[in-house]
Protein backbone atom coordinates (compact mmCIF):
# COMPACT_ATOMS: atom_id res chain seq x y z
CA UNK A 1 0.00 0.00 0.00
CA UNK A 2 1.50 3.35 -0.91
CA UNK A 3 1.26 6.53 1.13
CA UNK A 4 1.51 10.07 -0.62
CA UNK A 5 4.13 12.01 1.30
CA UNK A 6 6.75 14.59 0.41
CA UNK A 7 10.78 13.92 -0.08
CA UNK A 8 11.90 14.40 3.38
CA UNK A 9 9.15 11.99 4.37
CA UNK A 10 10.54 9.29 2.27
CA UNK A 11 13.85 9.76 3.52
CA UNK A 12 13.03 9.27 6.89
CA UNK A 13 10.66 6.06 5.63
CA UNK A 14 14.04 4.92 3.87
CA UNK A 15 15.59 4.75 6.93
CA UNK A 16 13.51 3.46 9.24
CA UNK A 17 12.80 0.85 6.52
CA UNK A 18 16.67 -0.36 6.27
CA UNK A 19 17.16 -0.06 10.03
CA UNK A 20 14.42 -2.54 10.97
CA UNK A 21 15.52 -4.82 8.03
CA UNK A 22 19.44 -4.56 8.80
CA UNK A 23 20.35 -4.12 12.75
CA UNK A 24 24.21 -2.84 11.46
CA UNK A 25 22.98 0.14 10.02
CA UNK A 26 23.88 2.97 12.51
CA UNK A 27 22.60 7.28 12.02
CA UNK A 28 25.06 9.39 13.29
CA UNK A 29 25.22 13.27 12.85
CA UNK A 30 24.52 16.62 15.00
CA UNK A 31 21.00 17.04 16.13
CA UNK A 32 19.84 13.88 14.33
CA UNK A 33 18.63 12.27 17.39
CA UNK A 34 16.57 14.31 19.87
CA UNK A 35 15.61 16.70 17.67
CA UNK A 36 15.21 14.64 14.80
CA UNK A 37 17.18 16.65 11.96
CA UNK A 38 17.59 20.22 11.22
CA UNK A 39 14.92 19.11 8.81
CA UNK A 40 13.74 16.64 10.26
CA UNK A 41 14.59 13.92 8.21
CA UNK A 42 15.62 11.10 11.23
CA UNK A 43 12.86 12.64 13.36
CA UNK A 44 11.38 9.62 15.72
CA UNK A 45 13.92 7.34 15.09
CA UNK A 46 16.20 7.66 18.09
CA UNK A 47 12.76 6.66 20.03
CA UNK A 48 12.24 3.73 17.91
CA UNK A 49 15.85 2.38 17.77
CA UNK A 50 17.71 3.58 20.64
CA UNK A 51 20.27 5.84 21.55
CA UNK A 52 23.01 3.26 20.61
CA UNK A 53 21.86 3.06 16.82
CA UNK A 54 21.13 6.75 16.59
CA UNK A 55 23.68 8.52 17.92
CA UNK A 56 24.14 12.74 18.29
CA UNK A 57 27.72 13.74 17.89
CA UNK A 58 29.43 17.10 18.50
CA UNK A 59 29.45 19.73 16.08
CA UNK A 60 32.41 18.06 14.51
CA UNK A 61 32.48 17.25 10.65
CA UNK A 62 35.63 15.72 10.59
CA UNK A 63 34.92 13.67 13.74
CA UNK A 64 31.55 12.27 11.92
CA UNK A 65 33.18 11.58 9.03
CA UNK A 66 36.32 9.73 10.41
CA UNK A 67 34.26 7.80 12.85
CA UNK A 68 32.02 6.83 9.92
CA UNK A 69 34.96 5.62 7.72
CA UNK A 70 35.35 3.35 11.42
CA UNK A 71 32.64 2.24 11.66
CA UNK A 72 32.47 1.37 7.74
CA UNK A 73 35.64 -0.73 7.97
CA UNK A 74 34.44 -2.80 11.27
CA UNK A 75 30.71 -4.17 9.81
CA UNK A 76 28.68 -1.43 10.71
CA UNK A 77 26.23 0.53 7.70
CA UNK A 78 26.96 3.91 9.47
CA UNK A 79 24.33 6.69 7.65
CA UNK A 80 25.79 10.08 8.47
CA UNK A 81 24.52 13.51 7.88
CA UNK A 82 26.04 16.63 7.58
CA UNK A 83 23.56 19.51 8.47
CA UNK A 84 24.24 21.67 5.29
CA UNK A 85 26.72 20.87 1.92
CA UNK A 86 28.65 23.89 3.20
CA UNK A 87 29.44 22.36 5.92
CA UNK A 88 31.21 19.29 4.34
CA UNK A 89 34.57 20.41 3.57
CA UNK A 90 35.99 19.44 7.30
CA UNK A 91 35.00 15.66 5.51
CA UNK A 92 36.80 15.81 2.73
CA UNK A 93 40.40 14.29 3.78
CA UNK A 94 38.27 10.99 5.25
CA UNK A 95 36.17 10.94 2.40
CA UNK A 96 38.81 11.46 -0.12
CA UNK A 97 41.64 9.41 1.17
CA UNK A 98 40.28 6.66 2.94
CA UNK A 99 36.36 5.90 2.58
CA UNK A 100 37.04 6.43 -1.36
CA UNK A 101 40.53 4.19 -1.39
CA UNK A 102 39.67 1.62 1.35
CA UNK A 103 38.83 -1.26 -1.08
CA UNK A 104 42.02 -0.33 -3.37
CA UNK A 105 44.29 0.34 -0.25
CA UNK A 106 43.26 -3.07 1.13
CA UNK A 107 43.12 -5.07 -2.18
CA UNK A 108 39.59 -6.08 -1.37
CA UNK A 109 40.11 -6.88 1.99
CA UNK A 110 38.26 -4.18 3.52
CA UNK A 111 35.72 -2.05 2.40
CA UNK A 112 33.61 1.11 3.23
CA UNK A 113 29.78 0.67 3.57
CA UNK A 114 29.25 4.24 4.30
CA UNK A 115 26.51 6.59 3.91
CA UNK A 116 26.81 10.70 4.05
CA UNK A 117 23.97 12.52 3.59
CA UNK A 118 24.26 15.93 3.02
CA UNK A 119 20.88 18.86 2.34
CA UNK A 120 22.48 20.83 -0.69
CA UNK A 121 21.12 23.45 -2.81
CA UNK A 122 19.65 27.00 -2.98
CA UNK A 123 15.91 28.02 -2.71
CA UNK A 124 15.26 28.40 1.05
CA UNK A 125 16.53 32.10 1.87
CA UNK A 126 19.12 30.59 4.19
CA UNK A 127 22.07 31.78 5.00
CA UNK A 128 25.87 31.86 3.56
CA UNK A 129 27.25 28.34 3.38
CA UNK A 130 24.26 27.05 3.31
CA UNK A 131 23.20 27.48 -0.06
CA UNK A 132 25.75 25.87 -2.39
CA UNK A 133 26.13 23.34 -5.22
CA UNK A 134 29.39 21.88 -4.63
CA UNK A 135 28.93 18.04 -6.58
CA UNK A 136 31.49 18.66 -8.56
CA UNK A 137 33.79 18.16 -6.35
CA UNK A 138 33.18 14.83 -5.39
CA UNK A 139 32.00 13.51 -8.57
CA UNK A 140 35.52 14.08 -9.31
CA UNK A 141 36.50 11.47 -6.76
CA UNK A 142 36.94 8.42 -8.10
CA UNK A 143 35.30 5.17 -5.70
CA UNK A 144 32.86 7.65 -3.89
CA UNK A 145 29.49 7.75 -5.34
CA UNK A 146 27.49 11.17 -5.78
CA UNK A 147 23.78 10.33 -6.05
CA UNK A 148 21.26 13.32 -5.74
CA UNK A 149 17.43 12.40 -6.03
CA UNK A 150 14.53 14.47 -7.34
CA UNK A 151 11.24 13.05 -5.85
CA UNK A 152 10.16 11.17 -2.99
CA UNK A 153 9.78 7.99 -4.71
CA UNK A 154 13.47 8.23 -6.29
CA UNK A 155 14.75 9.38 -2.94
CA UNK A 156 13.12 6.32 -1.26
CA UNK A 157 14.64 3.75 -3.45
CA UNK A 158 18.04 5.48 -3.78
CA UNK A 159 18.71 5.64 -0.18
CA UNK A 160 17.68 2.13 0.04
CA UNK A 161 20.13 1.30 -2.78
CA UNK A 162 23.05 3.61 -1.15
CA UNK A 163 22.77 2.22 2.55
CA UNK A 164 22.94 -1.34 0.48
CA UNK A 165 26.28 -0.98 -1.41
CA UNK A 166 29.56 -1.77 -0.18
CA UNK A 167 30.83 1.35 -1.37
CA UNK A 168 31.23 5.01 0.13
CA UNK A 169 27.90 6.84 -0.98
CA UNK A 170 27.86 11.10 -0.87
CA UNK A 171 24.01 11.09 -0.73
CA UNK A 172 22.74 14.77 -2.09
CA UNK A 173 19.53 15.74 -1.37
CA UNK A 174 18.35 18.68 -3.03
CA UNK A 175 16.59 20.85 0.62
CA UNK A 176 14.35 23.04 -1.80
CA UNK A 177 12.06 20.25 -3.01
CA UNK A 178 11.68 18.73 0.38
CA UNK A 179 8.24 19.29 0.89
CA UNK A 180 7.91 20.83 -2.21
CA UNK A 181 5.52 18.58 -3.48
CA UNK A 182 3.99 14.80 -2.36
CA UNK A 183 3.48 11.42 -4.34
CA UNK A 184 2.87 8.23 -3.59
CA UNK A 185 5.79 5.75 -1.96
CA UNK A 186 5.21 2.22 -1.39
CA UNK A 187 7.31 1.28 1.66
CA UNK A 188 8.27 -2.17 -0.41
CA UNK A 189 12.28 -2.17 0.74
CA UNK A 190 12.73 -2.30 -3.23
CA UNK A 191 16.28 -0.55 -4.23
CA UNK A 192 16.42 1.64 -7.33
CA UNK A 193 19.35 0.82 -9.76
CA UNK A 194 22.36 3.67 -8.76
CA UNK A 195 24.65 4.35 -11.86
CA UNK A 196 22.03 4.68 -13.98
CA UNK A 197 19.83 7.55 -15.49
CA UNK A 198 15.84 8.10 -15.49
CA UNK A 199 14.04 9.08 -18.52
CA UNK A 200 11.74 10.98 -17.03
CA UNK A 201 9.93 11.75 -20.56
CA UNK A 202 10.11 10.52 -23.71
CA UNK A 203 11.06 13.33 -26.66
CA UNK A 204 12.19 13.21 -30.73
CA UNK A 205 13.00 17.33 -30.78
CA UNK A 206 15.71 17.94 -27.59
CA UNK A 207 17.45 16.20 -24.98
CA UNK A 208 17.33 18.14 -21.73
CA UNK A 209 19.41 16.83 -19.17
CA UNK A 210 19.11 17.94 -15.04
CA UNK A 211 18.79 16.38 -11.83
CA UNK A 212 17.70 17.26 -8.15
CA UNK A 213 15.87 20.29 -7.76
CA UNK A 214 16.39 21.39 -11.06
CA UNK A 215 14.47 18.28 -12.71
CA UNK A 216 10.90 20.70 -11.79
CA UNK A 217 11.66 23.65 -13.80
CA UNK A 218 13.16 21.33 -16.36
CA UNK A 219 9.82 19.51 -16.49
CA UNK A 220 7.68 22.70 -16.05
CA UNK A 221 9.81 23.54 -19.47
CA UNK A 222 9.28 20.21 -21.17
CA UNK A 223 5.28 21.05 -20.33
CA UNK A 224 4.78 24.26 -22.17
CA UNK A 225 7.08 23.08 -25.17
CA UNK A 226 4.64 20.54 -25.08
CA UNK A 227 2.27 23.04 -26.02
CA UNK A 228 3.78 24.69 -28.32
CA UNK A 229 4.75 21.45 -30.38
CA UNK A 230 7.94 20.67 -29.46
CA UNK A 231 8.56 16.86 -27.88
CA UNK A 232 11.43 17.38 -25.24
CA UNK A 233 13.21 13.94 -23.54
CA UNK A 234 14.00 14.59 -19.75
CA UNK A 235 16.68 12.79 -18.49
CA UNK A 236 17.55 12.77 -14.84
CA UNK A 237 20.82 11.85 -14.24
CA UNK A 238 21.29 11.02 -10.39
CA UNK A 239 24.39 9.65 -10.45
CA UNK A 240 27.05 12.07 -10.49
CA UNK A 241 29.54 9.17 -10.38
CA UNK A 242 29.78 6.95 -12.11
CA UNK A 243 27.82 8.61 -14.74
CA UNK A 244 25.26 6.53 -17.28
CA UNK A 245 26.32 8.40 -20.63
CA UNK A 246 25.23 5.61 -22.39
CA UNK A 247 21.60 6.90 -21.74
CA UNK A 248 22.36 10.36 -22.81
CA UNK A 249 24.13 9.48 -25.87
CA UNK A 250 21.25 7.51 -27.10
CA UNK A 251 18.89 10.18 -26.24
CA UNK A 252 20.87 12.92 -27.75
CA UNK A 253 21.49 10.41 -31.17
CA UNK A 254 17.40 10.50 -31.05
CA UNK A 255 17.06 14.32 -31.01
CA UNK A 256 20.15 15.52 -32.42
CA UNK A 257 19.94 18.31 -29.74
CA UNK A 258 21.22 19.02 -25.90
CA UNK A 259 20.38 21.29 -23.05
CA UNK A 260 22.18 21.04 -19.79
CA UNK A 261 20.37 22.36 -16.43
CA UNK A 262 21.90 22.37 -13.46
CA UNK A 263 22.26 25.36 -10.44
CA UNK A 264 26.48 24.91 -9.99
CA UNK A 265 28.08 27.89 -11.39
CA UNK A 266 28.91 27.01 -14.85
CA UNK A 267 32.89 26.43 -15.04
CA UNK A 268 34.50 22.87 -14.21
CA UNK A 269 30.37 21.76 -13.49
CA UNK A 270 29.48 18.29 -13.72
CA UNK A 271 27.77 19.58 -16.66
CA UNK A 272 30.76 20.34 -18.04
CA UNK A 273 32.17 16.89 -18.42
CA UNK A 274 28.50 15.52 -19.82
CA UNK A 275 29.02 18.46 -22.61
CA UNK A 276 32.37 17.25 -23.31
CA UNK A 277 31.19 12.75 -23.45
CA UNK A 278 28.33 14.03 -25.84
CA UNK A 279 30.70 16.04 -27.89
CA UNK A 280 33.68 13.25 -27.87
CA UNK A 281 31.16 10.23 -28.68
CA UNK A 282 27.84 11.38 -30.32
CA UNK A 283 29.14 14.48 -32.36
CA UNK A 284 27.79 13.26 -35.85
CA UNK A 285 24.64 12.99 -34.29
CA UNK A 286 24.29 16.66 -32.64
CA UNK A 287 22.67 18.94 -35.00
CA UNK A 288 23.27 22.32 -32.90
CA UNK A 289 25.83 22.89 -30.49
CA UNK A 290 24.94 21.68 -27.12
CA UNK A 291 23.82 24.46 -24.45
CA UNK A 292 24.32 24.86 -20.59
CA UNK A 293 22.04 26.88 -18.56
CA UNK A 294 23.45 27.06 -15.10
CA UNK A 295 24.32 29.35 -12.12
CA UNK A 296 26.68 31.60 -12.20
CA UNK A 297 30.42 31.78 -11.72
CA UNK A 298 30.28 33.72 -8.34
CA UNK A 299 29.83 32.46 -4.85
CA UNK A 300 26.24 31.99 -3.86
CA UNK A 301 24.30 35.03 -2.99
CA UNK A 302 22.23 35.89 0.09
CA UNK A 303 18.65 35.25 -0.27
CA UNK A 304 17.52 38.52 -1.33
CA UNK A 305 19.75 37.97 -5.14
CA UNK A 306 18.77 34.06 -4.62
CA UNK A 307 16.19 34.17 -7.35
CA UNK A 308 18.80 35.91 -9.51
CA UNK A 309 21.47 33.53 -9.41
CA UNK A 310 19.13 30.10 -9.54
CA UNK A 311 18.04 29.05 -13.28
CA UNK A 312 14.63 29.42 -13.55
CA UNK A 313 12.23 27.98 -16.50
CA UNK A 314 12.18 31.06 -18.42
CA UNK A 315 16.35 30.59 -19.11
CA UNK A 316 15.49 26.79 -19.87
CA UNK A 317 12.86 28.13 -22.26
CA UNK A 318 15.18 30.44 -23.76
CA UNK A 319 18.42 28.18 -24.42
CA UNK A 320 15.89 25.51 -25.83
CA UNK A 321 14.76 28.71 -28.32
CA UNK A 322 18.41 29.03 -29.38
CA UNK A 323 19.31 25.83 -30.10
CA UNK A 324 16.31 24.74 -32.18
CA UNK A 325 16.74 27.58 -34.33
CA UNK A 326 20.77 26.84 -34.17
CA UNK A 327 20.98 25.83 -38.19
Amino acid sequence: MSDTMTMVEAINLALRSEMQRDDTVVILGEDVGVNGGVFRATVGLREAFGIKRVLDTPLAETMIAGLSVGMAAQGLKPVAEIQFMGFIFPTMEHLICHAARLRHRTRGRLHCPMVLRVPFGGGIHAPEHHSESTEALFAHIPGLRVVIPSSPARAYGLLLAAIRNPDPVLFMEPKRIYRLNAQPVEDNGKALPLDSCYTLREGNNITLISWGAMIKETLEAADQLAKQGVSCEVIDVVTLNPIDHQTMLASVAKTGRCVIIHEAPKSCAVGAEISATLAERGLLNLQAPINRVTGYDTIMPYYRMEDHYLPNTADILDAVKATLEFS
